[in-house]
């Protein structure tokens, strides 16, 4: 398996913007696909953001869609969430998430997860 570590959570006031990086090790990181999944407190997690090996293929829940932008450096293996105009309904733990294969948007279908990162947006 993949290890991933996600950093660069905090808190943001609304419309503002955050970047989080997830580093991944382990194994080439070009041959995964990559993720990213939200949990709030008392909520299931769900699906925001994927991208498939290359980088080309991307995938946004529409919650998110045209506000936050998921990219991938496979030379640094680090994917990255760009969050912008940032909601106090985006507050969450974010998981970076990791599959061999094409990018999906089921938690179910990823293998390697990391600890999270806590972000908050105040309003």
């Amino acid at each position: 398996q993949v290890q991933l570590v996600e950093s660069g959570g905090g808190l943001v006031q609304a419309g503002g913007s955050l970047r989080i990086p997830c580093a991944a090790s382990g194994r080439t990181f070009s041959d995964y696909a990559m993720g990213w999944f939200r949990q709030a407190p008392g909520k299931e997690r769900e699906f925001v953001a994927a991208i498939n090996r290359g980088g080309v293929g991307t995938n946004y829940a529409d919650s998110v869609k045209g506000r936050f932008t998921i990219s991938r450096d496979n030379a640094k293996n680090t994917v990255y969430l760009q969050m912008n105009s940032l909601k106090p309904e985006d507050t969450a733990v974010y998981y970076c998430t990791a599959r061999s294969g094409l990018l999906a948007v089921r938690d179910e279908a990823y293998g390697s997860w990391g600890q999270g990162t806590q972000v908050t947006g105040s309003s």
